[in-house]
Parts: C-alpha cells; structure tokens; sequence
C-alpha cells in the first residue's frame, strides 16, 4: 500500500513539474516604456530600442514583457500610471525622452530602476547625483537640448542668412523641454544678430494660430522645439509652412522627410537603442547606480533640398558638405 501511494504521489508531481514550468516561463520581468506622443510616431524608436534590448540577449515575448504607454500629451495621467506600475512592481522603468515621466517615476520609488533619455542636465533635474556615479535607482542618457538647440539656430541662419526675425514654436504643457528650447535660443539669438517671437501651441488649433501670428507679424523662419507633440503634428506643420513658404528647422529627421527645410539634433534611434542596451544590463543584475549617465555623440544634419528649391533657397556649398542627409 505504501509503495502504490508513492506512485500515485510521484505520478501527480510528475503532472504538476510542466505545469509549474510553464507558470515560470510566462513570469517574464515587466519593462515599463512610457513615451509622449503615439506609437505610430515613435515606431522606429521603439524598433531602436528593442534593437538595445536584443543586444544584451533580451527579447520581447520571449524573455522579457514590454508595456507600451503613449501619452500623447495627457500629463495629467502620469502619476495615476505610475502609482499603478509601482503597485505592480515592473521591472525597470523606461522614459525617453519624456522628462515628467522620469521625474514622476523618480518621486514614486527608491527601489525600482529608471532608464531615462533627457536633454537638460539630470543632475540639475533631480534624476541623478552626478554623471559619473548617479547614485541612486536612476541613469540614462543626456542629449543636450540646450547645447543642440544653439547650433541648429546658427545653421538655420547660414541657411537662411537675410532672416532676422525667427519665431519659436515651444509646447508650454511640455514645460522642460519648452524651457531648455529658450534658454539655449536666447543665449546664441543674440550672438548670431537674430530677433525671436515665442509662439506657444499644444493643440492642433493652436498651432494653427501660432501660423497666423507668424505670417500677420511677417517673422521670417520658424524655429521648432524638439517636442513629441511636434513630431505627431508633422505633416500639418509640413503643410502651413509650404502654404506660407515659411522655412522652418526641426531637431529630428521625420519633419525634413514630411517637407520642413532642415533639422539638426541628436540621433534619436541610436539614444533609444543605448536606452535598450543599459535596460537589459539591468535586467541582468546592474544597478543604476554603478551605469554612469552617457552622453550622445551621434547628431544629425539633414537637409531637404527640394524644399530649399521651393523656397527660392540656395545652399552653400560648405553647408551641403557637413549635412549627414540631403532629401532630394
């Protein structure tokens, strides 16, 4: 009897091992993306950073669970959302590019890591103790907004070198990001022998407006902040500034490719990848504190010929020569 009892007994263990097996393999750690704008904008970056990810030995589905939240401007949601994600114990947090939701993370928990992309100085934000030892549940990297801002104020003027009154185009429920974009426009505005107006706009009417002070003041080139909500807007911004022959210098690669005259700033798919390679070292056991806050060191210059052409336009020779893409 005792011995058909340990058959039994070891029988059903033998059913419960693939059960308890596969209850393990679906425990995959959770990422947290959290990323303004939509998913459909952001697609290339998300592939970058599944690119990161992949680099460490990391793959979505199979080792690791990646949630997605696209704000897509609605701040007002991040702390309800992050109070929930910690409630859930996510893995690591991961915030490109999106300040308020590294430092909503940041003010939510000690304890779980952050992966933040920023373009003001972490340390002055609060995330980090310093850039080379952070110190804390928080590392990333900085993409110098201020710094990036200033050279594509000077290559827009040598692009457009009569222009003298340059409008800036700054989304005000993005303070961090609107804040940076003016700092690093008023100090070399003055330096270069450029006047600038503020337009504010974080709804599609209000750019819209912005377009009909722009032309009612007749400023001369448009300058736009390196915002998610731009991005998103790219194909109306592509088209006010055709109807009104407005040249206009982004800080990403998409609004030259939809019809804007240039854009200069940092290699955003290659931030997204290094935010995937430090997110999957730390899902290996590294710990933030000990990732020192890299800095960016790919920027791109594209320039977007045919719209130069359309805008009676003509490219220095020495401009063409620097620019990393020339959009026919």
């Amino acid at each position: 009897m005792q011995r058909r009892q340990f058959i039994t007994l070891l029988g059903g263990a033998a059913v419960a091992w693939p059960l308890t097996a596969r209850g393990q393999r679906l425990a995959l750690p959770v990422v947290a993306f959290i990323r303004d704008g939509t998913a459909d904008a952001s697609a290339r970056f998300a592939v970058a950073f599944r690119k990161g990810l992949n680099d460490t030995g990391y793959v979505e589905g199979q080792n690791v669970t990646v949630e997605y939240h696209w704000l897509e401007g609605k701040y007002d949601r991040l702390s309800t959302l992050v109070a929930d994600l910690v409630r859930r114990r996510v893995a690591v947090f991961v915030t490109p590019g999106t300040v308020q939701a590294a430092l909503a993370a940041k003010v939510a928990t000690a304890t779980i890591p952050i992966v933040f992309a920023v373009g003001d100085d972490p340390v002055r934000l609060g995330l980090v103790a310093s850039l080379a030892r952070p110190g804390g549940n928080a590392t990333g990297i900085n993409t110098f907004v201020q710094e990036v801002v200033a050279k594509r104020l000077r290559l827009l003027h040598e692009l457009v070198p009569k222009a003298v009154r340059v409008a800036v185009l700054v989304n005000p429920g993005n303070a961090t990001v609107a804040e940076s974009t003016l700092r690093g426009v008023q100090e070399a505005a003055p330096t270069i022998g450029l006047q600038t107006q503020i337009l504010n706009a974080s709804t599609i009417g209000e750019i819209d407006a912005a377009f009909a002070t722009l032309a009612r003041e007749r400023l001369d080139a448009l300058f736009v902040a390196g915002d998610a909500f731009f991005f998103d807007r790219r194909v109306q911004l592509a088209t006010l500034t055709a109807r009104d022959r407005i040249p206009a210098a982004y800080s990403v690669r998409e609004l030259v490719a939809a019809g804007g005259l240039m854009s200069y700033g940092t290699d955003l798919a290659d931030v997204f990848r290094q935010v995937g390679v430090y997110t999957g070292s730390i899902l290996k056991g590294a710990k933030p504190a000990d990732l020192p806050v890299l800095q960016s060191t790919k920027f791109e210059f594209v320039i977007n010929l045919q719209t130069a052409r359309a805008l009676g336009i003509e490219v220095p020779p020495g401009v063409a020569s620097i620019a990393d893409e020339l959009i026919e």
